[in-house]
């Protein structure tokens, strides 16, 4: 999962709720210091386990560029609700959720983390979602593979044959079990540990469960991603845990996108090297904005 490392909010930043014709969706919003956003909105979609609260490092610098910044929660995830349907958890589905909101917000510059970074690309090809921009920060091509596969499979075969009802009650089993436990292990500090139990079990237990499942079976589609021709970029750390780095690299290949690989970074670079991450991404949006629309 990814771990914040701070749950204040800087300067300029709120909790807010984005109304959608999908629903309403719990926010993040971040403006810069005169309170006059000059430059195109970014939407931020987190992974899976993840929410908002993933991006509060990089908030304040993107906003300071001159431009609006959301981060959200998924359908089902942390702070937005969603229903017992696991139709409702697609790719497709989550795809339209984030064309909706992109449209409602004025969104120009679109982003997606690890699990966001498949379900962003669902916007794109199958609901003709057509951003200024497109960032897969640390994501994959397809499903994931490795260790992470095999963590999925063990929530999935915690969970078992056990009715949708009984969901709920496995997932917190597995958090105080296995979890929770390693997260103490690993040193985390109190407050974080505290708001990661809120998360974890905050979210809709059917998602939890049905998004395992994309994550675990989801298809290679860069090429389709790539007819449509959208400035793209592919950021990813060094020592990324998920998709291997050269999995990524080749995708940016074949995507004919913008790539940087960011040293002493992870599966979150936004959390574990943030002032980087942050003058990446401004730089990547101020060129394909100045490319989109040139001076005069």
């Amino acid at each position: 999962m990814s771990t914040p490392t701070s749950l204040e909010l800087p300067a300029g930043v709120r909790r807010i709720t984005v109304a959608s014709p999908r629903g309403t969706f719990a926010a993040l919003e971040a403006l810069p210091a005169s309170g006059v956003p000059e430059l195109g909105t970014a939407l931020l979609v987190p992974g899976y386990t993840g929410s908002k609260e993933d991006f509060i490092n990089v908030l304040y610098d993107l906003a300071e560029a001159g431009r609006r910044v959301l981060a959200i929660d998924l359908r089902g995830q942390y702070e937005t609700s969603g229903p017992d349907d696991p139709a409702a958890y697609s790719l497709y589905s989550l795809g339209e959720d984030i064309a909706e909101l992109a449209d409602a917000t004025g969104t120009e510059h679109l982003l997606g983390h690890s699990f966001g970074g498949l379900v962003v690309r669902e916007a794109v090809i199958e609901h003709a979602w057509l951003p200024v921009s497109l960032t897969l920060l640390s994501s994959g091509p397809s499903a994931v593979p490795g260790s992470r596969a095999r963590q999925l499979t063990a929530l999935l075969t915690h969970v078992g044959d056990a009715p949708a009802s009984e969901y709920g009650a496995k997932i917190a089993e597995m958090w105080h079990r296995k979890l929770k436990p390693e997260a103490v292990a690993a040193g985390t500090p109190p407050g974080i540990l505290a708001f990661l139990e809120r998360r974890t079990l905050g979210n809709n237990p059917v998602g939890l469960v049905e998004m395992a499942k994309q994550l675990l079976t989801a298809k290679d589609h860069t090429d389709a991603l790539a007819a449509n021709e959208i400035p793209s970029f592919v950021l990813y750390g060094e020592d990324d845990n998920a998709w291997p780095t050269e999995v990524q690299e080749e995708m940016a290949a074949r995507l004919g996108a913008e790539r940087l690989c960011i040293p002493a970074a992870a599966h979150s670079p936004n959390v574990e090297a943030p002032a980087t991450t942050a003058h990446a991404l401004t730089d990547f949006w101020n060129a394909t904005e100045l490319s989109a629309n040139p001076p005069r």
